[in-house]
C-alpha cells in the first residue's frame, strides 16, 4: 500500500523546510510506502529551488511547477492526476493542516467503514472576526440553497480512496470548487475536527475579496439559486410595472394628467426592464458559464516536473 500526499505551494518558501521536516518524521511511525508531490503553483520567491532541493535529498519528494500562478484548486487538480497511491491526502504547506492528524486518519480508512477522512476546524482562533463571520454564513448560506453538503469549517485536508480520486479526476469542469465536489461525488466521509492552527510562516495567500469570489464560485457552481433571484427579480419588476400601470390609468380617470403619454411611457418602459432583467438573468449565467467550459483549456500548464510523464495521461484525457 502506498499513501500519496499532494502538497499545493504557492510563495512557501519559508514554509516548506518546516513542514518537509514534520510531515516526514510522522510518517516514518506509519507502515506504508509513500511520496510527496510538491506543486509550486507560479511562486515568486524561492519556492521552486527549496523543493527542488527537497527533491534532490529525498527520492520520494517529487514536485511539478507551472508555468504561472493558476489557482489552489488547478493545483489540486493536477495532485490528483499524478498521484500514484492507494490512500492520498491533500494538506497545505503552511502545517494549518497538522501532519499528526494522518495516523488517526488512515486507521480510520483502514477500518473500511469509510472512504474519506475529511478534517473540519472547530475554532476560528488567529483569524479576522468579519471573516470567519461571512465565512460562516456562506457555509450555511451554501447548504441551503445547493444539494452538496458542505460542513462549517471544512478544509481541503482530507485523506481519500483510489476510487474517490478517480472519481474526482473524472469531472472535467473548468471552474472547479473542490469542496462542493468531494460533497458531490458522495461516498462515505467521516468528519475530524480538530483545534485550528496558524501559520509556521508567511502569511495567507486568501485576503477577503479572493474569498468572496472563490464563495460566490461555489454558489454559482452547486445551485441555481442565483439564477432563480434573477428570475423572480423580473417577475417583481413585471408585477410592479402592471400596478403602475393599473395606478397611473386610476389616478387619469379621476384627476386631469397635465403630461400626456407619460403614464403609458413610463409602463412600457418598466415592463421591458422587467422582461429584460428576468431573460439575461437566466441566459447570462448560463452563457458565461458554457463560454468557459467549451473553451476547453488545460486546468494548468507544467513547465518543470520531475514527475514520470506517464501519470499525467488522465490530465490529457480529461481537456480533451
Amino acid at each position: 500500500m502506498k499513501l500519496s500526499l499532494i502538497v499545493p505551494c504557492f510563495n512557501e518558501q519559508d514554509s516548506l523546510p518546516a513542514f518537509y521536516r514534520e510531515v516526514t518524521a510522522v510518517l516514518a511511525t506509519v507502515a506504508y510506502d509513500y511520496e510527496i508531490l510538491l506543486i509550486d503553483d507560479g511562486s515568486a520567491d524561492q519556492t521552486l529551488a527549496v523543493i527542488k532541493d527537497l527533491a534532490e535529498k529525498d527520492e520520494r519528494v517529487k514536485y511539478l511547477s507551472f508555468s504561472r500562478n493558476f489557482g489552489k484548486e488547478a493545483a489540486m487538480y493536477a495532485g490528483f492526476c499524478n498521484v500514484t497511491g492507494d490512500y492520498v491526502a491533500v494538506m497545505d504547506a503552511d502545517l494549518q493542516d497538522p501532519p499528526a492528524l494522518l495516523p488517526r486518519m488512515l486507521q480510520l480508512l483502514e477500518s473500511g467503514e469509510y472512504d474519506s477522512v475529511a478534517t473540519r476546524r472547530v475554532t476560528r482562533k488567529g483569524e479576522p472576526p468579519i471573516r470567519s463571520f461571512f465565512a460562516r454564513k456562506f457555509y450555511q448560506i451554501i447548504n441551503r440553497i445547493s444539494d452538496v453538503d458542505i460542513v462549517d469549517g471544512a478544509r481541503d485536508f482530507r485523506l481519500m480512496r483510489r476510487k474517490m480520486v478517480d472519481a474526482i479526476v473524472s469531472i472535467r469542469e473548468s471552474n472547479r470548487f473542490s469542496k462542493g465536489i468531494f460533497g458531490w461525488i458522495g461516498f462515505k466521509t467521516y468528519w475530524m475536527p480538530y483545534e485550528n492552527v496558524e501559520r509556521v510562516a508567511g502569511e495567507s495567500k486568501w485576503n477577503f475579496w479572493k474569498l468572496l469570489k472563490y464563495a460566490i464560485d461555489g454558489i454559482i457552481n452547486f445551485s441555481g439559486m442565483p439564477l432563480a433571484i434573477a428570475s423572480w427579480g423580473g417577475m417583481i419588476m413585471t408585477l410592479l410595472s402592471f400596478l403602475s400601470l393599473i395606478f397611473l390609468v386610476v389616478r387619469d380617470l379621476i384627476f386631469s394628467n397635465p403630461v400626456a403619454g407619460w403614464a403609458s411611457t413610463v409602463c412600457i418602459i418598466i415592463f421591458i426592464g422587467g422582461i429584460q432583467l428576468f431573460c439575461l438573468g437566466i441566459m447570462g449565467q448560463y452563457i458565461a458559464r458554457t463560454y468557459i467550459e467549451t473553451k476547453r483549456r488545460p486546468l494548468y500548464i507544467v513547465s518543470e516536473s520531475n514527475v514520470n510523464p506517464d501519470n499525467d495521461v488522465r490530465r490529457n484525457d480529461a481537456d480533451k
